[in-house]
């Protein structure tokens, strides 16, 4: 299926990693932020502004003119678009027949997006139906990099959410290679691969930009019965590279913080043969005990490693939640 296949990638437009919707042409009815919110939307039958009915997505009012709306999505993070999914979640009898999809390479933003049209945008999802409150998964070939996206929707209507799947690019001839970087972030090529429990929130989230907003933000599992047990979440580094420093944040895990946690690490050029198990993890950083609510730092209990890493393996005990991993290091 097209769903699963772009949801190995990266959602480039979400707001978690940075992404922001600049400009639309009019967001009367609801607001043109909602598109890269998490989720697929909520609806609350009753509630209503002085505008109309609360709609948790983007709507624009019902053109009376020539035309159509658009809205502009500066990504969080560039990169090569693999698909969309416009969802038109709880948007019924208002939801628009038809949209389209322009990228953009830019340097730098524009002061006036609203003459957006004198740009070198290119079309790469022509003009497509929608359904009324469904999602739509649109796949892309293109190996360009984007930093922008403008939606078409034609000629107005509500749009609940856009995903942007894609890669994330990163230009590291011009990263100091004496400078210390986190290896793992999502703005930084890092991928959270696979975990054995996510069962109250998603791995990706550990290696997000941003600080957790609340335990719904983070990586938890739940809870385990079984004497010694470890939960993990294996992670490739957007380049390989020396580690020299860790930051374990337990932030908003209170009643429900791991009780200690170690990392390995490996080096290896294939995803495959990591999760697979044809390579050596070695210690980075030994079991150690957590606390509740609270950003770890390690650096002194680091392992030396003088060969590069490109994957680690954090590992908590017995189960629990983590908000952020940080693995801070100079490339190699």
């Amino acid at each position: 299926m097209i769903e699963n296949k772009l949801k190995q990638y990266i959602d480039l437009a979400s707001e978690n990693i940075g992404g922001q919707v600049l400009y639309a042409t009019d967001d009367f009815f609801a607001e043109k932020e909602n598109l890269i919110k998490e989720g697929r939307g909520v609806f609350i039958t009753d509630k209503y502004t002085d505008r109309g009915k609360w709609m948790d997505g983007w709507e624009s009012r019902r053109k009376r003119t020539a035309g159509h709306d658009w809205a502009i999505i500066k990504l969080g993070a560039e990169g090569k678009i693999k698909g969309f999914d416009i969802d038109t979640n709880h948007f019924l009898g208002n939801h628009p027949p038809f949209a389209s999809i322009e990228a953009i390479n830019l340097e730098q933003d524009i002061s006036d997006w609203s003459k957006s049209d004198d740009l070198a945008w290119e079309e790469i999802l022509p003009k497509s139906p929608l359904d009324p409150g469904s999602q739509h998964f649109f796949e892309i070939d293109s190996d360009k990099i984007f930093t922008h996206v403008r939606l078409h929707i034609y000629p107005d209507g509500g749009v609940a959410r856009l995903r942007v799947y894609g890669e994330v690019y990163k230009d590291w001839s011009k990263v100091n290679p004496e400078e210390l970087i986190d290896l793992v972030l999502v703005n930084n090529c890092g991928k959270a691969l696979h975990c054995n429990d996510m069962f109250f929130s998603v791995m990706d989230n550990i290696i997000s930009p941003t600080t957790g907003k609340n335990m719904g933000d983070g990586w938890e599992t739940k809870r385990n019965r079984t004497p010694n047990n470890e939960d993990f979440v294996i992670l490739r580094l957007g380049h390989s590279g020396i580690v020299r420093k860790i930051i374990v944040d337990t932030k908003h895990f209170k009643g429900n913080y791991p009780d200690s946690c170690a990392l390995d690490i490996c080096s290896c050029d294939s995803d495959a043969e990591v999760l697979n198990g044809n390579h050596e993890w070695k210690p980075l950083l030994p079991k150690t005990k957590l606390e509740a609510d609270k950003e770890h730092h390690f650096e002194n209990e680091i392992v030396p490693i003088k060969h590069h890493v490109t994957h680690v393996k954090l590992k908590i005990y017995p189960d629990g939640g983590i908000s952020r991993l940080r693995i801070l290091g100079t490339i190699k």
